[in-house]
Protein backbone atom coordinates (compact mmCIF):
# COMPACT_ATOMS: atom_id res chain seq x y z
CA UNK A 1 0.00 0.00 0.00
CA UNK A 2 1.54 3.23 -1.26
CA UNK A 3 2.59 5.59 2.24
CA UNK A 4 -0.45 8.25 1.57
CA UNK A 5 -3.05 5.55 1.43
CA UNK A 6 -1.69 3.77 4.30
CA UNK A 7 -1.52 7.45 6.47
CA UNK A 8 -5.25 7.98 5.19
CA UNK A 9 -6.93 4.78 5.98
CA UNK A 10 -4.57 4.42 9.49
CA UNK A 11 -6.28 7.79 10.68
CA UNK A 12 -9.89 7.45 9.45
CA UNK A 13 -9.36 3.77 11.33
CA UNK A 14 -7.78 5.63 14.29
CA UNK A 15 -10.74 8.31 14.44
CA UNK A 16 -13.06 5.34 14.90
CA UNK A 17 -11.51 4.16 17.92
CA UNK A 18 -10.22 7.45 19.82
CA UNK A 19 -12.88 10.44 18.42
CA UNK A 20 -12.72 12.57 15.55
CA UNK A 21 -10.04 15.37 17.22
CA UNK A 22 -7.56 12.60 16.97
CA UNK A 23 -4.62 12.48 14.38
CA UNK A 24 -1.89 10.04 13.25
CA UNK A 25 1.54 11.20 13.71
CA UNK A 26 5.49 9.98 12.95
CA UNK A 27 4.17 6.81 10.47
CA UNK A 28 7.26 4.93 9.79
CA UNK A 29 7.42 2.00 8.08
CA UNK A 30 9.77 -0.68 9.71
CA UNK A 31 12.33 -3.30 8.58
CA UNK A 32 12.10 -7.09 10.45
CA UNK A 33 9.35 -9.56 10.94
CA UNK A 34 9.68 -11.37 8.00
CA UNK A 35 5.52 -12.87 8.71
CA UNK A 36 4.18 -9.41 9.02
CA UNK A 37 4.44 -5.41 7.65
CA UNK A 38 5.08 -3.71 10.68
CA UNK A 39 5.04 -0.22 11.25
CA UNK A 40 5.00 2.56 14.20
CA UNK A 41 2.99 5.80 14.88
CA UNK A 42 1.89 7.78 17.70
CA UNK A 43 -2.06 8.59 18.25
CA UNK A 44 -2.28 12.60 18.82
CA UNK A 45 -5.04 13.48 21.09
CA UNK A 46 -5.15 17.09 21.95
CA UNK A 47 -2.09 17.10 24.05
CA UNK A 48 -1.52 13.44 25.16
CA UNK A 49 0.72 11.61 22.57
CA UNK A 50 -0.22 7.26 22.40
CA UNK A 51 3.08 5.04 20.99
CA UNK A 52 2.09 2.64 18.92
CA UNK A 53 2.98 -0.37 16.64
CA UNK A 54 1.07 -1.57 14.32
CA UNK A 55 1.62 -5.11 12.41
CA UNK A 56 -0.50 -6.39 8.94
CA UNK A 57 -0.33 -9.87 7.62
CA UNK A 58 2.25 -10.21 5.20
CA UNK A 59 2.18 -12.35 2.03
CA UNK A 60 -0.65 -14.40 0.76
CA UNK A 61 0.63 -17.22 1.98
CA UNK A 62 2.59 -18.21 5.63
CA UNK A 63 4.73 -20.67 6.11
CA UNK A 64 2.27 -22.59 8.84
CA UNK A 65 -0.81 -21.87 10.10
CA UNK A 66 -0.63 -18.88 12.03
CA UNK A 67 -3.57 -17.28 14.20
CA UNK A 68 -5.82 -14.82 12.80
CA UNK A 69 -4.22 -11.20 14.34
CA UNK A 70 -7.81 -10.78 15.66
CA UNK A 71 -7.22 -14.57 17.57
CA UNK A 72 -3.72 -13.44 18.13
CA UNK A 73 -4.67 -10.19 19.66
CA UNK A 74 -7.12 -11.87 22.17
CA UNK A 75 -3.86 -14.31 23.00
CA UNK A 76 -1.76 -11.26 23.66
CA UNK A 77 -4.62 -9.56 26.14
CA UNK A 78 -4.95 -12.76 28.00
CA UNK A 79 -0.96 -12.40 28.33
CA UNK A 80 -1.10 -9.38 29.28
CA UNK A 81 -3.94 -9.83 32.11
CA UNK A 82 -1.68 -12.89 33.14
CA UNK A 83 1.47 -10.71 34.00
CA UNK A 84 3.55 -11.83 31.17
CA UNK A 85 5.57 -9.03 30.21
CA UNK A 86 3.84 -8.23 26.23
CA UNK A 87 2.92 -4.98 24.76
CA UNK A 88 -1.14 -4.04 25.56
CA UNK A 89 -3.23 -4.31 22.58
CA UNK A 90 -4.23 -0.91 21.58
CA UNK A 91 -7.32 -1.85 18.87
CA UNK A 92 -7.89 -4.57 16.08
CA UNK A 93 -8.20 -4.16 12.47
CA UNK A 94 -11.66 -4.75 11.08
CA UNK A 95 -12.62 -4.81 7.00
CA UNK A 96 -14.33 -1.41 7.84
CA UNK A 97 -10.30 -0.08 8.11
CA UNK A 98 -9.02 -1.50 4.76
CA UNK A 99 -6.12 -2.06 6.08
CA UNK A 100 -6.39 -5.99 6.11
CA UNK A 101 -6.01 -8.46 8.61
CA UNK A 102 -3.78 -6.81 11.88
CA UNK A 103 -4.02 -4.63 14.92
CA UNK A 104 -2.12 -2.51 17.03
CA UNK A 105 -0.33 -2.42 20.57
CA UNK A 106 1.72 -0.46 22.79
CA UNK A 107 5.08 0.28 21.34
CA UNK A 108 7.62 -0.85 23.57
CA UNK A 109 11.32 1.39 23.07
CA UNK A 110 14.39 -1.90 23.13
CA UNK A 111 16.43 -3.70 20.69
CA UNK A 112 15.54 -6.57 19.35
CA UNK A 113 18.19 -7.74 17.23
CA UNK A 114 20.49 -10.65 18.39
CA UNK A 115 23.86 -9.77 17.39
CA UNK A 116 23.38 -5.97 19.29
CA UNK A 117 22.07 -7.71 22.05
CA UNK A 118 24.81 -10.28 22.50
CA UNK A 119 27.68 -7.57 21.82
CA UNK A 120 26.80 -4.31 22.69
CA UNK A 121 28.23 -2.96 25.92
CA UNK A 122 25.31 -1.15 26.61
CA UNK A 123 23.89 -4.95 27.01
CA UNK A 124 26.09 -6.53 29.65
CA UNK A 125 23.75 -5.97 32.73
CA UNK A 126 21.04 -7.55 30.60
CA UNK A 127 22.70 -10.38 29.46
CA UNK A 128 23.74 -11.08 33.11
CA UNK A 129 20.25 -11.55 33.94
CA UNK A 130 18.27 -12.93 30.88
CA UNK A 131 18.59 -15.99 31.00
CA UNK A 132 16.64 -15.96 34.52
CA UNK A 133 14.38 -13.61 33.32
CA UNK A 134 13.41 -16.53 30.37
CA UNK A 135 13.11 -19.03 32.53
CA UNK A 136 10.54 -16.94 34.78
CA UNK A 137 8.78 -15.54 31.74
CA UNK A 138 7.92 -19.03 30.16
CA UNK A 139 6.87 -20.27 33.12
CA UNK A 140 4.33 -17.10 33.45
CA UNK A 141 3.39 -18.29 29.56
CA UNK A 142 2.87 -21.62 30.91
CA UNK A 143 1.33 -20.76 33.99
CA UNK A 144 -1.60 -19.42 32.05
CA UNK A 145 -5.12 -20.11 33.17
CA UNK A 146 -6.07 -22.15 29.50
CA UNK A 147 -9.85 -21.55 30.64
CA UNK A 148 -8.98 -17.50 29.59
CA UNK A 149 -7.86 -18.20 26.36
CA UNK A 150 -9.67 -17.99 23.00
CA UNK A 151 -9.60 -21.81 21.18
CA UNK A 152 -6.11 -22.24 20.22
CA UNK A 153 -4.95 -25.12 17.98
CA UNK A 154 -3.66 -28.00 20.19
CA UNK A 155 -0.55 -29.29 18.67
CA UNK A 156 1.74 -32.42 19.75
CA UNK A 157 4.91 -33.44 18.74
CA UNK A 158 3.45 -35.54 16.13
CA UNK A 159 1.53 -33.13 14.93
CA UNK A 160 4.18 -30.52 14.18
CA UNK A 161 6.29 -33.58 12.68
CA UNK A 162 3.91 -34.19 10.39
CA UNK A 163 3.05 -30.57 9.53
CA UNK A 164 7.19 -29.87 8.39
CA UNK A 165 7.30 -33.22 6.98
CA UNK A 166 4.62 -32.05 4.74
CA UNK A 167 6.02 -28.60 4.04
CA UNK A 168 9.01 -30.20 2.75
CA UNK A 169 7.71 -32.53 0.28
CA UNK A 170 5.76 -29.16 -1.19
CA UNK A 171 9.14 -27.41 -1.43
CA UNK A 172 10.18 -30.17 -4.18
CA UNK A 173 13.55 -30.40 -2.95
CA UNK A 174 15.97 -33.22 -2.18
CA UNK A 175 18.01 -33.05 0.81
CA UNK A 176 19.89 -36.34 2.80
CA UNK A 177 20.03 -33.66 5.89
CA UNK A 178 16.87 -33.02 6.12
CA UNK A 179 15.84 -36.47 5.69
CA UNK A 180 17.54 -37.79 8.33
CA UNK A 181 16.26 -35.42 10.49
CA UNK A 182 12.71 -36.35 9.62
CA UNK A 183 13.88 -39.92 10.25
CA UNK A 184 15.37 -39.42 13.89
CA UNK A 185 12.12 -37.02 14.86
CA UNK A 186 10.23 -39.95 13.64
CA UNK A 187 12.32 -42.43 16.20
CA UNK A 188 11.86 -39.90 19.26
CA UNK A 189 8.50 -38.22 18.76
CA UNK A 190 8.02 -37.59 22.54
CA UNK A 191 4.74 -38.09 24.56
CA UNK A 192 2.87 -35.36 26.24
CA UNK A 193 2.90 -35.31 30.08
CA UNK A 194 1.42 -31.72 30.19
CA UNK A 195 -0.40 -29.22 28.23
CA UNK A 196 0.07 -25.38 28.31
CA UNK A 197 -0.12 -22.21 26.50
CA UNK A 198 3.15 -22.56 24.49
CA UNK A 199 4.20 -18.99 22.72
CA UNK A 200 6.12 -20.58 19.96
CA UNK A 201 8.52 -18.56 18.95
CA UNK A 202 10.29 -17.81 21.82
CA UNK A 203 13.42 -16.55 20.86
CA UNK A 204 16.22 -14.01 20.50
CA UNK A 205 14.36 -11.97 17.76
CA UNK A 206 11.21 -11.71 19.25
CA UNK A 207 12.45 -10.19 22.74
CA UNK A 208 12.44 -5.91 23.37
CA UNK A 209 15.54 -5.63 25.24
CA UNK A 210 17.07 -2.65 27.31
CA UNK A 211 20.00 -2.38 29.28
CA UNK A 212 18.37 -3.67 31.97
CA UNK A 213 16.97 -6.90 30.38
CA UNK A 214 13.64 -8.16 28.45
CA UNK A 215 11.14 -5.56 28.30
CA UNK A 216 8.13 -7.39 26.26
CA UNK A 217 7.32 -10.45 24.42
CA UNK A 218 6.95 -10.30 20.75
CA UNK A 219 4.96 -11.79 18.24
CA UNK A 220 2.36 -14.38 19.39
CA UNK A 221 1.05 -15.56 16.13
CA UNK A 222 2.20 -18.78 16.42
CA UNK A 223 0.46 -19.70 20.32
CA UNK A 224 -1.07 -22.88 20.85
CA UNK A 225 -1.80 -25.82 23.05
CA UNK A 226 0.48 -28.04 23.79
CA UNK A 227 4.08 -29.50 25.21
CA UNK A 228 5.79 -26.59 27.30
CA UNK A 229 9.24 -28.15 26.47
CA UNK A 230 8.49 -26.60 22.81
CA UNK A 231 9.44 -23.08 23.82
CA UNK A 232 12.79 -23.80 25.06
CA UNK A 233 13.45 -26.18 22.08
CA UNK A 234 13.22 -23.54 20.20
CA UNK A 235 14.72 -21.25 22.45
CA UNK A 236 17.88 -22.99 22.09
CA UNK A 237 18.13 -23.30 18.43
CA UNK A 238 21.55 -22.60 17.13
CA UNK A 239 20.12 -19.67 14.78
CA UNK A 240 19.20 -18.21 17.53
CA UNK A 241 22.69 -18.12 19.28
CA UNK A 242 24.58 -15.79 16.70
CA UNK A 243 27.81 -17.62 16.41
CA UNK A 244 27.64 -18.16 20.72
CA UNK A 245 27.16 -21.42 20.35
CA UNK A 246 28.47 -22.59 23.19
CA UNK A 247 25.24 -21.03 25.24
CA UNK A 248 22.33 -22.82 24.50
CA UNK A 249 19.81 -20.52 26.09
CA UNK A 250 19.92 -17.49 23.12
CA UNK A 251 24.06 -17.37 22.73
CA UNK A 252 23.62 -15.63 26.23
CA UNK A 253 23.32 -18.45 28.90
CA UNK A 254 23.12 -21.93 29.81
CA UNK A 255 19.52 -24.05 29.49
CA UNK A 256 20.79 -25.21 33.25
CA UNK A 257 20.20 -22.20 34.46
CA UNK A 258 17.34 -21.07 32.53
CA UNK A 259 15.41 -24.26 33.90
CA UNK A 260 16.73 -23.65 37.67
CA UNK A 261 14.38 -20.24 37.07
CA UNK A 262 11.82 -21.88 35.92
CA UNK A 263 11.22 -24.40 39.02
CA UNK A 264 11.62 -21.47 41.28
CA UNK A 265 8.78 -19.54 39.20
CA UNK A 266 7.05 -22.29 38.22
CA UNK A 267 6.58 -24.21 41.34
CA UNK A 268 6.37 -27.62 39.68
CA UNK A 269 8.88 -30.36 38.43
CA UNK A 270 9.73 -30.10 34.94
CA UNK A 271 10.39 -32.93 32.42
CA UNK A 272 12.97 -32.26 30.21
CA UNK A 273 13.19 -35.57 28.31
CA UNK A 274 11.70 -33.94 25.47
CA UNK A 275 14.27 -30.71 24.41
CA UNK A 276 16.51 -32.52 22.13
CA UNK A 277 13.70 -33.72 20.12
CA UNK A 278 12.27 -29.76 19.98
CA UNK A 279 15.84 -28.51 19.32
CA UNK A 280 15.92 -30.74 16.13
CA UNK A 281 12.40 -30.26 15.26
CA UNK A 282 12.86 -26.70 15.67
CA UNK A 283 16.56 -26.30 13.79
CA UNK A 284 14.37 -28.36 10.60
CA UNK A 285 11.57 -25.44 11.15
CA UNK A 286 14.26 -22.63 10.88
CA UNK A 287 15.52 -24.49 7.76
CA UNK A 288 12.31 -24.78 6.14
CA UNK A 289 11.34 -21.26 7.00
CA UNK A 290 14.47 -20.16 5.02
CA UNK A 291 13.23 -22.18 2.02
CA UNK A 292 10.25 -21.20 2.05
CA UNK A 293 11.00 -17.54 2.41
CA UNK A 294 13.39 -17.95 -0.63
CA UNK A 295 10.63 -19.60 -2.79
CA UNK A 296 8.03 -16.42 -2.03
CA UNK A 297 10.76 -13.98 -3.75
CA UNK A 298 11.48 -16.06 -6.44
CA UNK A 299 8.05 -16.76 -7.35
CA UNK A 300 7.22 -12.99 -6.78
CA UNK A 301 4.60 -13.76 -3.75
CA UNK A 302 6.65 -11.09 -1.44
CA UNK A 303 9.55 -9.40 -3.31
CA UNK A 304 12.38 -8.92 -0.63
CA UNK A 305 15.78 -9.48 -0.63
CA UNK A 306 15.47 -9.67 3.07
CA UNK A 307 13.81 -12.87 2.30
CA UNK A 308 16.13 -14.13 -0.52
CA UNK A 309 18.89 -13.64 1.65
CA UNK A 310 17.07 -15.64 4.80
CA UNK A 311 17.07 -18.53 2.08
CA UNK A 312 20.58 -18.83 1.63
CA UNK A 313 21.20 -19.61 5.01
CA UNK A 314 19.24 -23.20 4.47
CA UNK A 315 22.68 -24.74 4.62
CA UNK A 316 23.61 -23.34 7.86
CA UNK A 317 20.53 -25.53 9.50
CA UNK A 318 22.04 -28.33 7.62
CA UNK A 319 25.42 -28.50 9.46
CA UNK A 320 23.41 -27.78 12.67
CA UNK A 321 20.80 -30.53 12.30
CA UNK A 322 23.82 -32.59 11.81
CA UNK A 323 25.72 -31.64 15.27
CA UNK A 324 22.63 -32.29 17.05
CA UNK A 325 21.77 -35.35 16.24
CA UNK A 326 25.41 -36.26 16.94
CA UNK A 327 25.23 -34.92 20.59
CA UNK A 328 21.87 -37.12 20.54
Amino acid sequence: MEPDALLQRLTTAVQRRFGAAAAVADLKALSGGASAETCSFDVIVGAQSRPLIMQRMAGAQQFEASLDRALQAAVQKTAYDSKVPVAEVAFVLDDTDGLGNGYAMQRIEGETLGPRILKGAEFATARSVMTQQCGKILACIHNVDMATLPPLPRRTGADSLKAMESIYRKCGVDLPVFELALQWLSDHVPTLPVETLVHGDFRLGNLIVGPEGIRAVLDWEMAHIGDPMEDFGWLSVPSWRYGQLANDVGGFGRMVDAFAAYKIANGKAINTDSLKFWQILGTLKWGLVCLFFAFQHINGDVRSVERASIGRRTSETELDLLVLMREA
